[in-house]
């Protein structure tokens, strides 16, 4: 009766509609041991707000149940998560997703919303709600392949001016090779969007259905022990419109013509993408070659973000200096675009990224890197994580920025180390240059963006007491625009009755600038308690008090007050 009862309460959870997440779980150990364990956790949060002089942005109540159950049956892992709420969050990607990974001994299958990449030029990590394999028996063969929705369908909403979509199917395989010394694999992938599915598209907004067929290979082998060889190629052909008319195929198209498996129209493009490299191993220090070259306009439906017009040809190295103090490692070459001579001008630079880290003595570590590749990353000033008074409230991260080039440093230095007391200072320094696109929006060609800190820790390790104290600072430009944002933080942590309650009180005051003139003045105070009793359960109280100050035009100051208090509970079994 109690197995029956705890197999009831998984299919309810899931019914419900319930997050439901796993890892890659292992079925070899089926009839194996007692036959069902269970474990997870529960939390309950319930938040209070209260705004003076402002508008309060959310809830004056929320609450927040949060948990997490793994039914372990003869060694098969199914673990669930659920979420439940009665406030939302205004997310593109559906918040309730479930995915399951159940392995076998050489047998993974995947199945809900998950994600597989079979190479960077074809299936690159995408999310899709649909369902998988991965076979990798003793041999040399391997094979993965999935099927599902890359992308749900959006109808036009003039009311919301939001970006429609056509709902996006996709489907794909990778066989892979490994004999002695070397390995291979061939990839093949198609997607096709169904033109029936988003409502009152027209062709004045530029969204069309589009079709995608890619075919990869790529591979790796060894020559005399020290030298290693790899490649990667694939071919795209992207339609952008699959109501367009259909053509013969071209003498030099690699797919087939006509059929269920691809169309070729006048809206279809062909593009190749390449990259290969040769290195060498020597003793404490390695040496490479590299070449890639991705066509204009090259795009896949299975990666995200993608970088096209390039063609680039660097040499790559590492070594460790002084006794294995200091590790360099360095890429550089030439990168230029207008591969197809279509546009006016033609861009050449020198492209190069470095790794450096240093321990120069036993209380002192420095490291630095700078990279001019172009990739997407998520933009944040890291003020806005200082300034959000809601843990249980995520901050945006999807979006994203293309980034040309960035610098990091950061050092450490220990003033002080023994039994009792510790003290250490450390620094931060990061720039960053975007180019001219973000979220799909053109931005003002020039954008830079700089955070820096310098922080002192202070830490007695008797009395269980740590006193940390920083200045950060974060500009932005953008053409003509200089925005910046600069103040102190102070933060004392405290542990009591043999660390089982932890006390933390955090304060941060900070100034926001446009060009010279202040903008607003930011305060916020934090104080925090976390007890835990038993070591199943936990009560974390925190109550966040944020008042802002606005100039205004006519001299005077609007302010606004914020109070906010979370009380947390869970429980661990």
């Amino acid at each position: 009766m109690l197995k029956k009862n705890k197999v009831n309460i998984a299919i309810i959870m899931l019914l419900a509609g319930f997050s439901f997440q796993s890892q890659a779980q292992d079925l070899s150990q089926i009839g194996k041991g007692k036959a069902i364990k269970v474990n997870g956790g529960l939390s309950l949060s319930q938040l209070y707000n209260t705004a003076f002089g402002g508008d309060l942005s959310r809830e004056p109540y929320s609450y927040y149940l949060n948990g997490n159950i793994n039914f372990s049956i003869y060694g098969l892992s199914i673990p669930l998560s659920f979420n439940f709420s009665n406030e939302q969050f205004g997310y593109s990607q559906p918040f309730n997703q479930y995915g399951i990974s159940p392995t076998y001994e050489w047998i993974t299958l995947k199945a809900g919303y998950t994600s597989m990449s079979f190479s960077p030029y074809t299936l690159s990590g995408h999310l899709f709600l649909g369902g998988g394999v991965e076979l990798r028996p003793q041999g040399p063969w391997t094979v993965s392949a999935m099927a599902g929705r890359l992308q749900k369908a959006i109808p036009v909403d003039t009311a919301v001016g939001n970006q429609p979509a056509f709902h996006r199917f996709g489907y794909g395989t990778k066989v892979g090779y490994q004999g002695k010394g070397y390995n291979l694999n061939v990839t093949f992938f198609k997607s096709k969007d169904d033109p029936s599915t988003a409502n009152q598209l027209t062709d004045s907004l530029e969204v069309f259905p589009e079709e995608n067929l890619v075919l990869g290979i790529g591979g790796s082998t060894t020559l005399f022990s020290r030298v290693s060889l790899n490649f990667e190629y694939a071919n795209s052909a992207i339609t952008r419109d699959i109501r367009s008319e259909g053509v013969e195929r071209g003498a030099f198209q690699p797919f087939p013509s006509g059929g269920a498996l691809f169309t070729h129209r006048l809206s279809t493009a062909y593009h190749q993408a390449f990259k290969t490299g040769v290195n060498y191993g020597g003793n404490g220090y390695t040496v490479g070659l590299a070449y890639e070259r991705v066509d204009p306009g090259y795009k896949t439906h299975g990666a995200y973000f993608f970088n096209n017009d390039l063609e680039n040809i660097t040499v790559n190295g590492g070594t460790q200096l002084f006794k294995n103090k200091l590790s360099v490692s360095a890429n550089v070459g030439l990168q230029r675009d207008n591969l197809d001579d279509t546009k006016i001008n033609q861009m050449t630079r020198w492209i190069g990224a470095v790794n450096t880290n240093w321990t120069v003595s036993k209380k002192l570590n420095v490291s630095a890197s700078y990279s001019n590749f172009q990739t997407y990353t998520v933009i944040r000033s890291q003020f806005e994580d200082i300034n959000n008074i809601d843990p249980l409230r995520p901050i945006d991260t999807l979006n994203f920025t293309q980034i040309s080039q960035s610098i990091n440093t950061s050092a450490n230095y220990v003033l002080k180390a023994d039994k009792e007391h510790v003290q250490s200072l450390n620094i931060n320094l990061s720039a960053q240059q975007s180019s001219d696109e973000q979220s799909g929006e053109q931005q003002n060609t020039g954008s830079a963006f700089y955070n820096s800190n310098i922080g002192f820790s202070n830490q007695w390790k008797e009395l269980g007491l740590n006193i940390f104290t920083s200045v950060n600072a974060s500009w932005q430009e953008a053409g003509e625009t200089q925005n910046t944002t600069i103040g102190p933080v102070v933060s004392v942590n405290k542990a009591l009755f043999e660390k089982k309650l932890r006390l933390s009180l955090t304060g941060a005051y900070n100034n926001s600038y446009a060009q010279s003139d202040l903008t607003n003045s930011v305060f916020n105070c934090r104080l925090s308690a976390a007890y835990q009793y038993k070591e199943k359960h936990n009560i974390t109280f925190t109550n966040a008090f944020l008042t802002r100050s606005t100039p205004q035009d006519d001299g005077s100051t609007n302010k606004a007050t914020q109070l906010n208090g979370t009380l947390t509970y869970t429980y661990q079994f």
